[in-house]
């Protein structure tokens, strides 16, 4: 499938989606949001792609809504829910439904809306330029696009309220200090750096990993018992793929696995 947009490249079972507006500093309009939408889906249905990036060209990862769309918005009484609902929240929900993991390289500025995407993956590299910015309340609005549900699960509540609530700067070093990022690279080594990862999932046993995304998210929401329940209910499914018993044989055989995600 070809995008205007974004870029995507599937290499060695890894999906790399790249924000593809540099002159704008990847400004999130209503036809990247589709074809992100669209490149996540793509992803997720190929049984080639085990593990999907998300980065950004050129300097910014992401700046957030493209304020030239925007203003189109603040003629007459703007009904801002509805940008939401139809535009974002597909984005995000497609994000949290998928069935392998995704890492955010982040690549520069991250910031409104942009900063809820790098927050919707499962973790995020970044590289020493980079800062997030959380800068609704500025302008007077709530965050959007996820980042009251992702932000608070990574920081806690306390330190989320913070952010959310000021609107400031984080930078890469502190990102990485609170867990709002899982690691600091040089900006000559992030792609080097998300790819050595995203390798070895991509090798990984698949399954097992997409079942453990899933339980982590869902652990979340409930209690102790059900997850025990959960734990034994994926265990038994895990126990009956073919990476199982490669694993134990590879064991056994004193040699690394071959796991091909089934």
């Amino acid at each position: 499938m070809t995008f205007s947009t974004l870029l995507y490249q599937l290499e060695d079972g890894v999906a790399t989606i790249t924000l593809n507006r540099p002159e704008l500093f990847n400004a999130l309009n209503t036809e990247l949001l589709r074809e992100l939408t669209e490149a996540f889906r793509m992803a997720n249905q190929d049984s080639e792609a085990r593990v999907v990036i998300l980065t950004g060209s050129g300097k910014a990862f992401c700046s957030g809504q493209d304020l030239r769309e925007a203003s189109q918005l603040l003629t007459g009484q703007p009904k801002l829910e509805v940008e939401v609902r139809q535009r974002y929240n597909p984005l995000i929900q497609q994000m949290y439904a998928m069935d392998k993991p995704t890492i955010a390289a982040v690549n520069g500025v991250a910031a409104g809306a942009g900063c809820s995407l790098a927050l919707a993956c499962d973790m995020r590299i970044v590289a020493s330029q980079t800062k997030f910015t959380l800068a609704f309340v500025r302008i007077g609005l709530v965050p959007d696009s996820g980042a009251s549900f992702f932000l608070p699960r990574l920081v806690g509540v306390g330190r989320a309220l913070e952010l959310l609530t000021t609107g400031r700067d984080v930078s890469a070093t502190e990102a990485v200090e609170i867990g709002m990022a899982n690691k600091l690279v040089s900006a000559s080594e992030l792609e080097s750096e998300t790819l050595q990862l995203a390798k070895q999932l991509a090798k990984g046993p698949t399954k097992a990993i997409a079942m453990t995304r899933k339980m982590a998210y869902q652990s979340m929401e409930s209690s102790l018992d059900d997850m025990l329940e959960q734990e034994a209910m994926n265990q038994g499914e895990s126990g009956r793929t073919r990476d199982f018993l490669e694993g134990v044989r590879s064991f056994a055989e004193k040699r690394l696995p071959d796991f091909k995600g089934k």
